[in-house]
Formats: C-alpha cells, structure tokens, sequence
C-alpha cells in the first residue's frame, strides 16, 4: 500500500478491513512492531488531534519518529512550483526537501492547508503532490486542499463502531462560521459516507455547493456501493437522519475574496446544529464532528454535551485508524501500487528503496 492520499482511491474491501483493523486495535489488540524503521511527520498547517494520535501510533508500532514543524523556528520555506527562480521567501524546494527525507524515514506524513487565494493553485495539491513525487517512500495525506482520508478512515470506523447501518440517512450539513474554511473535511466526509453506501444528503444553503467533481465521484462511489447522493437546502433533509455531521466550508463562487464571502455566509447565522436541529432527525440519531468546533456557533451546547454527540469517540479513532493505516502501508499489505499510483513519481538514487508493495527492498 503505498501511502494513502484520498480515502475514495482504496478499494471499499480495503477501507472495510482498516476500519476492521482499527476496532480491533481500539478493542485492545496487539499493534504490530516495525522496530527500527521510522516515522516522519511533516506540519505545515496547525493540528492538535492528528499531531498527537500519529505521534502515539508510532510508539505502538516501536517506530522512530522524526518530526517537522513549518514557519518560526520550524523547516525553512519551501518552494513547490517547477522552474521557479528563488529570490523569495523560500529557501528550499521540494525537490530536494522531499528527497533528503525520503532517506531519513520509511513513510512520510504531510499536513499542508490551502492558501485560500487561487482555488485551482489550491486544487493541485502542490505541497502533497511534491512530496508524493519526490520523497521515495510512500506519503500520507494529513490532510491537503482537498482531502482529509486520515479523518475519514476514522469516521467509518466510528460508524462501525457504532453499527450505524450502511443504508442509513447521514446528512453532511454546512454550519455557519466567522471564516471561510477549507473543503477538505465536507469533501472526505462526503465520499467516505458515499462509499460506504449510505443515504447522503449534503444539506447547504444556495452558495456553498461542493466541487462538482467531488459530487460526481460521491455519486459514483455510492452508485457502486448502492448508496445515494442529493443535495438540498431545505431543513426538512434532516428528517429521519441517522446521522448529523456537521462542518463549516467557504463558498467557492467567492473563493480567495473574503469580503464577498462574508457578505455571502452573513444570511445564514442561524446554521447552527441545536436541538431543533436533532428533533427533526431519528430519536437515536448521532451528531457528528471533526473537532476543532466553535460552540455556540456551529453547534450548540445542548447538542455537543448530549447523549447524541459522538465526537470524542470519533477523535479517539483517530489513533486506532491510523495505526492501522500505518501497519497496513509499512508492512506492504493492501492493493498492489497500479501504474497510475506510480505515474509522475520520481525517486531519487543510492539509496535502498524500500517497495510498499511488497516486502522486498532493493537498490535504486
């Protein structure tokens, strides 16, 4: 398995036995060892929960841990684009970043937010695709422009978990908040619930639709796994929902112009999951969130702090799930790398490049 950068690229029966693989650990199974190999995690961006669940998977895997944090006192500032002439701010490219750490870890994690300003800039994925290309060894998406697989392999589990049915109604609802956020998590969380076959509804006011191609793939990942996929903004989709996932995203039309954004999400203040909210969704309903969430503004008290709220658990998944993924990259298991997976990909010589895709290693 060679690293993981959007969760809709494994093959459901793959997604299906690491969410297995994750309750099984969190039910307390033995992790497997990987003594002597290494870890590197790479922040451009802030975390809390991914910073300290990945630092904990790897020392239940017995791995070294090699850790990055960009800006002030951190990495010095790296340069992503091709032909770049750098007499900037960054001192460094990719290129080689990428490549120096490829020799120093066996697996690589980046965490890299958009910029906010050019969306199809953004949308290339620029820091992850470097990595991707450069480092030899397989990447992990920490979460990216686009994607957050890291999150979304553990809110299936959570599902799992929670033996919510795979046919039930999961309503991914926009919230208000006082910025615009990245897509990332609305996008993962969309077509891990489309491929795991559920009853989606992406409740969002007129303005804040996802990427069409997003959509496209959900509705193509639920139609082979016998979901559906609508969108509506109408309040009346959270009837008889099994799950409520709530999450604040920015409105594409206005991207990388916040003005024009606010004035745009100003109408719709009152977006906040509350108990009206919940009355309208089944009586053993879940509330769903990634977590960091601004109480009182995308959900409020009374739902977070009740019965139904599940986001602890969901973050706790978060170490079973990715110290999964990491036994599952580390000791070669999963799909084959295809030659699309490979396509671009640069590796750089001398160095004993260890193949994911089996347990062989040799000589580049």
């Amino acid at each position: 398995m060679n690293g993981l950068y959007h969760l809709g690229e494994l093959p459901t029966a793959a997604v299906e036995a690491l969410a297995a693989r994750a309750l099984a650990l969190r039910a307390g199974a033995q992790p497997q060892r990987f003594d002597g190999r290494a870890l590197g995690l790479l922040f451009f961006s802030p975390s809390l929960r991914t910073q300290a669940s990945f630092q904990r998977a790897a020392g239940l895997l017995g791995l070294d841990l090699v850790q990055l944090q960009a800006g002030a006192g951190g990495v010095w500032g790296i340069e992503t684009e091709e032909g770049a002439v750098m007499d900037g701010a960054n001192a460094e490219h990719v290129r080689e970043a990428a490549a120096v750490l490829g020799r120093f870890v066996d697996v690589l994690a980046v965490r890299a937010f958009p910029k906010g300003q050019n969306r199809a800039e953004d949308e290339r994925d620029p820091m992850l695709a470097g990595f991707r290309r450069f480092a030899g060894v397989p990447v992990i998406n920490m979460e990216s422009s686009r994607w957050h697989p890291c999150q979304a392999l553990a809110d299936w589990s959570t599902l799992d978990m929670l033996g919510v049915h795979k046919r039930a109604k999961f309503v991914l609802t926009w919230a208000w908040h006082p910025k615009a956020l990245p897509q990332a998590v609305p996008n993962s969380t969309l077509t891990m619930a489309a491929q795991r076959g559920m009853e989606v509804v992406v409740h969002r006011p007129r303005g804040f639709e996802l990427a069409q191609d997003v959509m496209e793939e959900a509705r193509a990942l639920a139609a082979r796994s016998g979901g559906s996929v609508v969108e509506s903004d109408d309040r009346g989709c959270l009837d008889g929902a099994q799950v409520i996932y709530a999450k604040s995203w920015g409105s594409l039309a206005h991207y990388g112009d916040a003005a024009a954004e606010a004035g745009a999400r100003g109408p719709f203040r009152s977006w906040c999951v509350d108990s009206t909210w919940m009355a309208r969704a089944r009586p053993d309903a879940r509330f769903m969130h990634c977590l960091p969430v601004r109480r009182n503004v995308v959900v409020a008290d009374e739902v977070i702090d009740s019965q139904a709220s599940v986001v602890i658990d969901q973050a706790e998944n978060r170490l079973h799930a990715q110290t999964a993924l990491l036994e599952a990259v580390l000791s070669g298991a999963g799909r084959p790398e295809s030659p699309a997976s490979t396509a671009g990909r640069e590796k750089s010589p001398g160095r004993p490049i260890r193949d994911p895709s089996s347990a062989m290693e040799m000589k580049r």
